[in-house]
């Protein structure tokens, strides 16, 4: 189930390019940041209140806390840079770009929590990066 919820991840996040790159034609990209986190958040507030998940909202640990906020300053950052990249680049070379957040994933997932760096998943984030390079290259 894990493939089908990354699969439509994927197709929502290439949404949030296309729909992204055409809202902010004329828009500062720090507001329109801004206006897609407030639509975000009464979205998910919404969806947390019909699935019955705020009862359980006391059980979060601290640390868990932490870092969950810490997820959420990143998330916005990245939020914030993407923006900026789509108002001035073509939606598909910044979306490739963005998607080499994978190659950072699999190596800081390797040294902060501990998940295994094969030669199988070097090679494909030397491909990937490969890949990246040769799709935004002129």
């Amino acid at each position: 189930m894990w493939f089908v919820y990354a699969l439509l991840a994927a197709v929502f996040a290439a949404l949030v390019a296309i729909f992204g790159k055409i809202g902010i034609k004329g828009v500062d990209t720090t507001l329109a940041t801004t206006a897609r986190s407030v639509v975000m958040t009464a979205f998910l507030v919404l969806v947390s209140l019909s699935l019955g998940r705020f009862s359980s909202i006391g059980s979060i640990s601290s640390r868990s806390l932490k870092f969950i906020i810490l997820s959420g300053i990143a998330g916005a950052l990245s939020w914030l840079f993407y923006f900026a990249a789509l108002k001035i680049g073509l939606a598909s070379r910044v979306a490739i770009i963005d998607r080499l957040s994978v190659v950072f994933v699999v190596f800081l997932a390797a040294l902060f929590l501990g998940e295994a760096l094969t030669l199988k998943s070097i090679a494909g984030i030397i491909l990937l990066t490969i890949g990246a390079i040769i799709l935004v290259a002129p």
